[in-house]
């Protein structure tokens, strides 16, 4: 077990819902798992392997965008749903998707009567959607997003653009800028691997730890400037 999860599982009860968030590339998902594993937790995974519209969505977004959406929209409520049915068995369920950054896609995607139609069955879906207990947000810029893209070659990312990721990103700041319906962690991944740097994900996960309540940043690269 994590030495932080050793320090602090006896002091506080631990998170019961934790989402990872970010633009595509940033490390969502890898962290959302190595978390689920320190807490020996379920995870909900968004699989965008699974929707049959994607590739053809980023080879070009008109003619796709709202099948996109709406089979990620109904994949992710579907799973949310689950949640309840076992809360008495899993402590802790980590996901690498929030499901109000759906609609951040769909209002970057879809025209004005597709996304009329999008609310009216997102209205549906989310009704009674468990809240997290904590939301932990990764950043990093566009270029570093692209490297990371580029070196995974995940065949339907192939046809992501520069100007498409940058349009996401700065949807993605203004969302989380307004958002408070869940204590939110802000983390700059530009520099960090929590994949293998042990180091750096046990810092990040004492911040999980310890975020209750508010707004926190955390910049692993600077702590251990400091620290050195």
């Amino acid at each position: 077990m994590s030495q932080a999860i050793d320090k602090l599982s006896d002091a506080r009860p631990w998170p019961g819902f934790v989402v990872v968030e970010g633009p595509i590339g940033v490390g969502k998902t890898t962290l959302a798992k190595r978390l689920a594993r320190s807490f020996g937790s379920n995870m909900l995974l968004e699989a965008a392997e699974e929707n049959p519209f994607l590739e053809k969505f980023y080879e070009n977004q008109r003619s796709a965008a709202l099948p996109t959406q709406l089979f990620f929209l109904m994949q992710r409520t579907r799973q949310l749903k689950m949640l309840k049915q076992d809360d008495m068995f899993n402590p802790v369920r980590v996901a690498d998707f929030l499901i109000q950054k759906d609609r951040l896609f769909a209002e970057l995607t879809l025209d004005s009567d597709e996304l009329d139609l999008y609310e009216q069955v997102y209205s549906n879906l989310t009704l009674d959607i468990q809240r997290p207990d904590l939301v932990v947000y990764l950043q990093a810029p566009v270029e570093v997003l692209l490297e990371r893209i580029k070196r995974r070659g995940v065949r339907h990312e192939k046809w992501i653009e520069a100007a498409y990721l940058e349009r996401l990103c700065d949807a993605y700041v203004r969302f989380f800028y307004q958002y408070s319906d869940a204590p939110l962690l802000i983390v700059n991944a530009t520099d960090i691997d929590f994949a293998h740097n042990d180091d750096e994900y046990e810092m990040l996960l004492q911040q999980v730890l310890e975020t209750r309540r508010g707004r926190h940043y955390f910049n692993p690269v600077a702590l251990q400037e400091l620290m050195a």
